[in-house]
């Protein structure tokens, strides 16, 4: 799994991105859920990729890793 930051396309607004996850829809969801209430902000699920508003990197990697699930910091 791969954590990343991203804003190019969104208007200057900053997102997390989780890639690489392997879990159904509901999973997804329900770990998405679990992310947003961590970081104290929305996001959504969109194809696979879950989207956390905010740069929130550091605090999604340490959610993760409270889970279990081993994940790598992408990008700059």
């Amino acid at each position: 799994m791969r954590v990343s930051r991203e804003s190019k396309g969104r208007g200057g607004k900053t997102v997390t991105l989780v890639r690489g996850l392997p879990l159904d829809v509901g999973e997804l969801s329900a770990l998405a859920k679990r992310l947003k209430t961590a970081c104290g902000s929305g996001g959504t699920v969109k194809d696979g990729v879950i989207e956390v508003q905010g740069d929130h990197c550091e605090r999604v990697l340490e959610c993760l890793r409270k889970e279990g699930v081993t994940a790598k910091r992408a990008g700059g």
